[in-house]
Parts: structure tokens; C-alpha cells; sequence
């Protein structure tokens, strides 16, 4: 995967400061996931790492993606294919979303919890956390019954664990110390 970003990067840094530029972020933002999605695809990933020729590649590529693309977002899928990195396309909206939640100061937190979260509880907590990381938060909840009770967060690489396993394997840590 490594190898994926480091050829996607270039490719998600040039259409976001396209879309930047043109005041399109979010446009981009839904053409490069359908892309992506269209390069995901087992048939068209086969055909992709075929022996195909680029314009080749790049034609069937855009006319599959139809009305999605529009000419600008053409041209971004011909130059990825002049290069044969179409199979990077998940990789580039990946990054691509990191950017874009960079810019508007968004970031993604997953929550899992032993038990669904209530209403006021999910709103205190976006609360806490948006005040917490200085950013706005999109909460993704998931109820997962190993946590026991309590609530484990993941936001990026910050890791927040306030659950009863997390404290029960701390505690087991010190005590076989």
C-alpha cells in the first residue's frame, strides 16, 4: 500500500489544488470516489494491468465512467492513464480526502462503544472531542461488545481508550510486571 501512496500522492496533491483553485473541492472530491470505485472493480482492475494501450485504456475508462467525469476530470483520468496508474485511483481519493478534511478542518473519528450511543451522548461527545482535537467532527459509531463498557476513539493516529478491556489489559500489563 506504501508503494500506492507514494504513487498516488502527486496525482491527489495536483487535482486538489486544481479543485482548490476552482473553488471545487467537493465536485472532485465525488468524481475521484467514483472513479475509484470504477478502478476497484475486479474486471476493470484485470483490464487495467492488461496490455492495453493508454489511450485505449483511458477511452473505456471514461466512457464506463460516463457523465460522472466531467472534461477536467477526463483529462485527470487521461494523464493517470498515460502513465498506467489508473489502479492507483483508490489510493489518490484517499489522500485526496485527507486534503480535503485538512482544508476544512474535518476529521473522522470512529467510536466504538459496548452499547449503542444515545442522542445526547453522541452530541457530548462531539462536543468534547471537536473542542479536544480543534476541529469539526464526523462521528462514525459501532457498537462493538468486547469493548465491555466505556468507549474506545480513534481519531487518526490519536487513539483514545477509556474502555473496561483497554483497563483490564493495563491493569494485567502492571500486574504481570
Amino acid at each position: 500500500m506504501s508503494e500506492l501512496t507514494t504513487v498516488a500522492r502527486p496525482y491527489a496533491k495536483a487535482a486538489f489544488e486544481f479543485a482548490l483553485e476552482n473553488s471545487a473541492i467537493d465536485e472532485w472530491f465525488e468524481m475521484l470516489s467514483f472513479a475509484a470505485e470504477v478502478a476497484k472493480n475486479d474486471d476493470m482492475n484485470q483490464f487495467l494491468n492488461g496490455s492495453v494501450a493508454s489511450e485505449s485504456m483511458a477511452e473505456l475508462f471514461i466512457n464506463v465512467c460516463g457523465e460522472q467525469l466531467n472534461g477536467k476530470g477526463q483529462n485527470f483520468v487521461k494523464v493517470m492513464a498515460e502513465s498506467r496508474r489508473l489502479t492507483a485511483l483508490p489510493a489518490v481519493v484517499s489522500l485526496f480526502a485527507e486534503m480535503r478534511n485538512e482544508y476544512i478542518k474535518e476529521v473522522n473519528v470512529d467510536v466504538f462503544a459496548a452499547t449503542e450511543l444515545t442522542e445526547t451522548q453522541t452530541t457530548n461527545l462531539i462536543a468534547s472531542l471537536e473542542k479536544r482535537l480543534a476541529r469539526k467532527v464526523k462521528l462514525n459509531c459501532s457498537v462493538d461488545s468486547s469493548v465491555v463498557g466505556g468507549l474506545l476513539i480513534k481519531a487518526g493516529d490519536t487513539i483514545i481508550d477509556g474502555s473496561v478491556r483497554g483497563k483490564l489489559d493495563r491493569l494485567a500489563n502492571t500486574l504481570q510486571s
